[in-house]
């Protein structure tokens, strides 16, 4: 991929949540037929606070068409909401042809990329006659949105855009997510007031390149990754001390109280590493290893990174061994987990953190 050219995000003000004015056409969203695909971790809320928003603020919306590869999950979601807000789509091919704009949310580039493939050979066969939106949300490599958007680019009427969403599956609850787009200006401009309020809290505009909003993604997933490492180094250094970890972690609600740096600081203190509950350690080492290969290709070093991705392996091994005799506390691991690579390097139990010595040393009164 090229090297990125520096991003200006001086037009977008701290205060703005939307950088884009409305789309110029009243009431064109109401007849928008929106189609989701992937319905995990993330996908799911994002999905589910769509359709709750478009119900209450726009005139009688159409439900939203949802696709998952396990299709118990998209019937979840249909029962929980009601047929009103959501219709689960048979195929693929359903999605690519009856929606207007599709948005995706996927486990990984693989399954991204042969997603896409799909809803290609769907609207080359069937034509679209009138303007489609592609919208990636996932984490992936920038050159795979280069090679989505050569993939598209050549249908008529369709336009795709990466749109990655910050934020851990609590905050996708809570429709709080950051959302950073680039791409074609009009196809951003429509989809960034559909998902801004309704499933996130801010958009930011990167521009036409759509690989500059998946490079930004991996830049600031690389910014909490380093943050977990240092948590995670820290309290493992104040365990070995005699300080504990709770202090430590006191220290960072009074000195650094940044959401990530307390909510993963907790799951390291408590050892509540279930990936089911929160962003599981899979994802995390794909993530790394995209970090890892565009800081090769920049010649930019980034050692705390390494040190991270050689963690999350860490804790990842030690996660299989203790399914294999059967004494595995959950089925996946969050990827705070990493935690355990610098306990058992500094002679800890990884993953059991009231085996380690974590109270503060008394001084002895030599009175």
């Amino acid at each position: 991929m090229d090297r990125p050219q520096h991003i200006n995000l001086l037009h977008v003000q701290p205060s703005v949540a939307n950088p884009f004015s409305r789309p110029t056409t009243p009431g064109h969203h109401d007849a928008l037929q929106i189609g989701f695909c992937g319905l995990g971790a993330m996908g799911y809320p994002m999905a589910s606070n769509l359709a709750k928003w478009r119900k209450q603020h726009v005139h009688q919306p159409l439900p939203i068409l949802v696709w998952n590869r396990t299709k118990a999950k998209a019937d979840d979601l249909a029962k929980e909401l009601g047929d009103e807000l959501i219709t689960v789509a048979d195929s693929l091919e359903q999605i690519a042809t009856e929606c207007d704009i599709i948005i995706t949310n996927l486990s990984n580039d693989d399954v991204v990329r042969n997603v896409y493939k799909k809803l290609a050979e769907a609207l080359q066969d069937d034509k679209p006659t009138k303007n489609k939106i592609l919208v990636e949300t996932s984490t992936i490599y920038p050159t795979l949105a280069a090679e989505l958007d050569t993939l598209l680019s050549s249908l008529p009427s369709t336009h795709f855009i990466t749109s990655p969403v910050f934020g851990a599956p609590s905050a996708a609850a809570a429709a709080h997510l950051l959302i950073v787009m680039s791409g074609d200006y009009r196809s951003k401009k429509e989809v960034a007031h559909i998902l801004c309020p309704a499933v996130g809290r801010k958009v930011i505009d990167l521009g036409g390149n759509v690989e500059k909003a998946p490079t930004f993604k991996l830049i600031g997933n690389a910014m909490i990754l380093g943050s977990l490492e240092l948590i995670a180094e820290v309290f493992t250094l104040s365990e070995k001390a005699g300080i504990g970890a709770p202090l430590v972690h006191q220290f960072i609600k009074d000195i650094m109280p940044a959401p990530p740096l307390i909510n993963y600081g907790e799951k390291m203190l408590h050892d509540q590493f279930d990936g089911s509950k929160g962003f599981a350690i899979d994802g995390g080492l794909k993530d790394s290893a995209h970090i890892r290969r565009l800081a090769t290709e920049m010649d930019a070093p980034m050692p705390a990174l390494d040190a991270a991705h050689h963690h999350m392996l860490t804790a990842r091994a030690l996660h299989a061994n203790a399914a294999r005799v059967g004494n595995a506390r959950f089925d996946v691991l969050d990827w705070s987990s990493l935690v355990a690579g610098t306990r058992v390097a500094a002679g800890l139990d990884g993953f059991d953190s009231s085996k380690h010595s974590n109270k503060v040393i008394p001084e002895k009164d030599d009175s």
